[in-house]
């Protein structure tokens, strides 16, 4: 069972105390251990060679928009590019200034490990402003010395065959690219008016607008031809409700029943309908003249059931509501056929816009293919005027220029860590890791040290301990041992400061 982190510290503290000798031995071995690898670590040495990129003469001002000026943080990968090609490293990997007389005459193995070395010790980095600097780090001072000035100077004269080499490849490119996107730029052309003089059918926005128009037709048609319906059934239910003929004389009573009934038909249709529809206004008037026939009924003596005879004649209400049906019908059926006018327009107008659709498709990519053409067309164009400059520049030996600013300097101390590194690492380390190790240890032991780990283990709280207990003889040899030990650690560190100190100065 692992120790409880609060127990930890104390239990270190024991181990140590029991355990001196294995502490002092632990430090002494650590410490020692890492100062001897600072002797035998293989220092890296760095020199490096400023370059100063001259692109502020009068020319530049002047060519401004006109050429193309190379910026420094691109010359910082342009350096590296150069540097690494195969024909540069190649030159100094036989040069004889730096490996000796016998440089050339390496095999291609050895020559393969030499120039791999190069590449990855190589660096180019930039410094800030219009500097960059280019390094070389080896085990050997003069060796990075060396090479770190032989890379200057082999990036300035390679720079220079390059920009003349590279403004020129790129204005003929560029010239090509030109030829062959005029060459494109006519075919399409040719295509877009093969196809305008083929296709007829008009644009989308008209098919799209003729469309809208005969939907919103339809859809007024529709409502009217609903309208119509619901007024040619309310018409026949009130044609199948009132008498053809009327007996001129009737009863006053039977006048009011006929009153009654049309009255409750028509507090049925305001609970629908507005007052202003047809069918209300009919009712209104027929109940208005069969109120004008009671009265009259009425003023003539009639009582109760006493009837008056008469003769059949023709109802007027009826023939008025037969004669508006029989409009309202013929309305319904203008209705109908201009809906079916409307659906046929709309049926021929979908197969126009799909004609459309498929024309469209086919003068997008010719128009979108000419828009690109002509947008690549007229900047290659100015790209290559400003090839052509940038192409004299080079020749006449203007516009960027570099200049070695700063030579490469002989490296006096390692530009990695340092032996000091090891020296202040070897006390701190060797300090660390007995007590490390302890800790380590009592995670992974078994035993039982402390009060949580008996009442985790068993379930039970332990009601008391009994402290270690250690006679005078015991604590004057631990007091001995103590101070053995500590003349034992001042010797070693010491001797650990006469050795690192001693190293720092030169002395050994």
């Amino acid at each position: 069972m692992a120790l409880p982190l609060s127990s930890l510290p104390v239990e270190i503290l024991r181990e140590v105390r029991a355990r001196k000798w294995l502490v002092l031995i632990a430090f002494a071995v650590v410490s020692f251990a890492v100062l001897a690898t600072g002797f035998v670590w293989p220092y890296q040495y760095r020199s490096e060679v400023i370059i100063f990129v001259d692109d502020q003469n009068i020319i530049g001002p002047l060519m401004e928009g006109s050429a193309v000026t190379t910026k420094i943080s691109e010359q910082t990968s342009s350096a590296r590019q150069t540097l690494s090609n195969r024909d540069v490293v190649g030159q100094l990997a036989k040069d004889p200034d730096i490996y000796g007389p016998d440089a050339r005459n390496i095999d291609d193995e050895a020559l393969e490990a030499r120039i791999l070395a190069l590449r990855s010790n190589m660096s180019v980095r930039h410094v800030g402003g219009s500097y960059f600097s280019i390094g070389y780090s080896s085990e050997s001072p003069i060796e990075a010395f060396r090479i770190a000035q032989k890379l200057g100077q082999l990036f300035i004269a390679e720079s220079s065959d390059r920009k003349r080499s590279e403004s020129r490849s790129a204005y003929n490119f560029i010239d090509k690219q030109v030829k062959s996107y005029e060459r494109q730029l006519a075919d399409v052309e040719k295509r877009l008016q093969d196809f305008l003089s083929e296709n007829k059918e008009g644009t989308e926005g008209e098919a799209s607008s003729r469309m809208n128009s005969l939907k919103s037709q339809l859809e007024l048609a529709e409502m009217e031809k609903t309208e119509v319906e619901s007024r040619v059934r309310s018409l026949e239910n009130q044609l199948s409700s009132i008498d053809p003929t009327l007996r001129q004389g009737r009863t006053a009573d039977a006048f009011q029943q006929r009153i009654s009934s049309m009255e409750s038909q028509l507090d049925d249709l305001r609970l629908r309908y507005l007052d202003s529809y047809p069918d209300i206004v009919i009712l209104k008037e027929q109940i208005a003249e069969l109120r004008k026939q009671r009265q009259r009924a009425i003023e003539q003596g009639e009582e109760g059931d006493q009837v008056v005879s008469g003769e059949d004649v023709v109802n007027p209400i009826y023939q008025d509501i037969r004669s508006s049906l029989s409009r309202t019908r013929a309305d319904l059926q203008t209705l109908i056929t201009r809906i079916n006018s409307l659906n046929q327009l709309i049926a021929e107008q979908e197969q126009r816009m799909d004609r459309i659709q498929e024309n469209k498709t086919q003068y997008a990519e010719i128009t979108r293919d000419m828009d690109v053409n002509t947008q690549i067309y007229n900047d290659l164009l100015k790209r290559r005027e400003r090839a052509r400059v940038s192409m004299h520049l080079d020749i006449e030996g203007q516009g960027l220029n570099y200049e070695i600013y700063e030579s490469a300097q002989f490296p006096t101390s390692p530009s990695d860590m340092k032996f000091s590194t090891f020296a202040f690492a070897g006390l701190f380390l060797g300090a660390l890791a007995p007590f490390g190790a302890i800790a380590g240890l009592l995670q992974i032991d078994p035993r039982v040290r402390a009060r949580q780990q008996l009442e985790a283990s068993i379930g039970l709280p332990v009601l008391a301990e009994m402290p270690p207990v250690r006679t005078p003889y015991e604590k004057r040899r631990d007091r001995l041992v103590t101070v053995t030990i500590s003349v034992f650690a001042v010797i070693s560190v010491v001797a650990y400061i006469v050795i690192a100190g001693a190293a720092l100065m030169g002395v050994i």
